[in-house]
């Protein structure tokens, strides 16, 4: 070998990321990539980490994060890098920071959940957005999805109505732009205003214009409990129709009366790929969804935007009729068919702290006031600014999505950090759990996966899916974003009643070649990047 190692790590057991069997070898890394395995006792290193006892595996891939709002206010990404996570893919669930445009901006201000010091909204482009975003540093490497519902916003608002023409036309150049400036995809959230608005003829045209850049179609499609089959077949014939790879988001099956279809929407997914289309989903391994409060009210309620929302509820007509909707819906089942108010948590609300934590049916027998009308009132006092946690998961459909060859691994949450500002609420512990609950209590507890297997869900099969060839693997030449972990002791600390705690068992963790975390300390290094396309 020709060289000084920077670093070498000996003795780990070192699962590669590509699914096989580890074995017990040595890691040399010089600079920001992996110069050697093997047998390295007589190569010399400026430092040596002996990893004896210890996993060595790729950096993970969190496939489905929504880091890319609380990474502006939390550059060392604690509660993502402390996972062993080394890639964020963001933008996700129709919705990314980019592109905007001037006549919209203020709606799409309104409509983020959390707008942190520094995000400014001075770009336009997507380019424009990830160069300011890149100068500030970051701890991981971040790509970048567009949102369906961001570009439906610049270019229409939140009309409820099909687009123009020339708004269609607008929505196909930015992302073709958005495609040639470093974007990797399209993201669609067909439960949320504006993108439930949509059409799935509106959604393949403007797909379309990110074929040319090989993207691919990454969709939390239009439903997810009553609705889920129709809902996974639609995302798979948008990508047969724009000739894109689809990746569906969070697989799962959502309320009680639905529990057991996670394997007939895992079916059309093999149907599909034995038909040669590349479809794929992530999951994260809690029986718990998170999202907006907002998101309970039928998909009009939101149009033209968050403050039109806050007037129509004010409105006792208005109310009466999303009372009506929900609890005896023309199709489809009831909010209180699907999961009851006693089974959702409020997570974070800013201006009503006092509910954090809490659940719905709680907060309204407190207050004296019927569930629905309690969360109208929450609604209101947050000025529309909260997310909540609701129980409708089954173990068994989690399990299921888990296991198969298909579905890798993504938190669905976002960086945050124990203390400071990204320390409010009461967020989903996914946010700080996912990756090591995989690998504490689905692998090594239940055995729902072997090690490889787990560890291949979280790095080559993501890697496969962004195209990326020098992540997620462990070899020669690949980039040196790495992960030392205890298989024995690797766990999850983050509950739904203390959620801000971070887990135990990563001891190490590299991101391009250079330590963040170092014996469980973060080393306040920033050596993450804007990854491109390749």
């Amino acid at each position: 070998m020709t060289g000084m190692l920077d670093l070498k790590i000996d003795g780990a057991m070192v699962i590669d990321g590509t699914g096989r069997a580890g074995h017990r070898t040595d890691v040399g890394i010089r600079g920001e990539s992996i110069a050697a395995v093997g047998d390295l006792s007589q190569e010399s290193a400026g430092r040596v980490l002996n990893a004896s006892g210890r996993v060595l595996a790729p950096g993970f891939i969190d496939m489905h994060s929504h880091s890319d709002w609380r990474l502006w206010g939390n550059r060392r990404a604690e509660s993502k890098i402390r996972q062993g996570v080394t890639t964020e893919v963001v933008g996700n669930c129709g919705f990314s920071p980019a592109p905007t445009t001037t006549a919209f901006l203020e709606e799409m201000r309104r409509f983020a959940l959390y707008v942190p010091t520094g995000m400014d909204f001075s770009w336009r482009s997507v380019g424009e957005y990830l160069r300011a975003f890149d100068r500030g540093g970051t701890a991981l490497n971040v790509v970048q999805l567009v949102g369906h519902g961001t570009l439906r916003v610049a270019a229409m608002g939140f009309a409820r109505r099909p687009p123009t023409a020339d708004e269609l036309t607008m929505m196909q150049r930015m992302l073709g732009d958005a495609m040639e400036e470093g974007a990797w995809g399209l993201s669609t959230g067909l439960i949320y205003a504006p993108g439930s608005y949509s059409t799935t003829e509106e959604i393949v045209a403007i797909a379309k214009a990110a074929v040319r850049q090989r993207g691919f179609y990454a969709s939390h499609i239009r439903g997810e409990g009553a609705t889920l089959l129709d809902a996974v077949s639609e995302a798979i014939r948008i990508g047969r129709e724009a000739d894109l790879p689809v990746q569906i988001s969070h697989v799962k099956a959502s309320g009680r009366p639905n529990w057991g279809k996670v394997a007939d929407a895992l079916a059309l997914i093999d149907a599909a790929r034995a038909e040669g289309l590349d479809v794929m989903g992530d999951v994260y391994p809690y029986t718990a969804s998170s999202t907006s409060l907002r998101t309970l009210l039928p998909d009009w309620v939101l149009e033209g935007g968050v403050d039109e929302m806050l007037k129509r509820i004010e409105d006792a007509a208005v109310r009466g009729r999303i009372r009506k909707e929900l609890e005896a819906p023309e199709t489809g089942q009831g909010l209180l068919d699907r999961i009851g108010w006693d089974n959702i948590m409020i997570a974070w609300c800013p201006k009503r702290q006092d509910a954090e934590g809490r659940r719905i049916a709680e907060i309204a027998a407190a207050r004296r006031l019927d569930p629905l009308d309690a969360v109208f009132e929450l609604l209101r006092d947050a000025e529309g600014v909260a997310s909540m946690i609701m129980f409708q998961l089954d173990e068994a459909d989690l399990r299921r999505a888990l296991a198969h060859p298909h579905v890798m691994i993504g938190s669905d949450g976002s960086a945050l950090a124990t203390s400071g500002e990204m320390s409010a609420g009461k967020p989903h512990p996914r946010s700080y759990g996912t990756f090591p609950r995989v690998l504490g209590e689905y692998t090594r507890e239940q055995r729902v996966l072997s090690l490889a297997e787990a560890v291949h869900k979280m790095t080559g099969l993501p890697a496969r899916r962004l195209g990326l060839r020098d992540r997620g693997v462990i070899r020669v030449g690949a980039r040196a974003d790495l992960v030392v972990f205890d298989p024995k002791r690797i766990a999850d600390q983050a509950t739904y009643d203390d959620p801000h705690r971070y887990p135990v068992g990563v001891e190490h963790v590299l991101v391009n070649g250079s330590a963040v975390i170092r014996d469980g300390e973060h080393t306040g290094s920033l050596p993450g990047r804007i990854l491109t396309p390749p």
